[in-house]
């Protein structure tokens, strides 16, 4: 059995992206309208209070909470 390090699992994970991309979709939206539910969430996320001091990421990850509320879902694509 082959064993990574955290390391080794981080350089693999980058190695597999590579050789496809992810989108967002909806089951009922077209495309375009994600930018527009994405600025929303993001507009949202930026006023909670507890974010406001909070680093990038945390308001990234918030951010995508929402759209996944709102039906939006990563794809991978080829």
């Amino acid at each position: 059995m082959v064993r990574f390090g955290s390391g080794g699992v981080v350089v693999f994970a980058l190695l597999l992206a590579g050789c496809s991309s992810m989108e967002w979709v909806h089951p009922t939206k077209p495309k375009g309208d994600f930018t527009q539910d994405w600025n929303k969430c993001e507009s949202d996320v930026i006023k909670d209070p507890k974010l406001q001091q909070g680093m990038r990421s945390m308001v990234q990850m918030a951010t995508e909470r929402c759209v996944l509320k709102k039906g939006w879902v990563m794809k991978e694509t080829q």
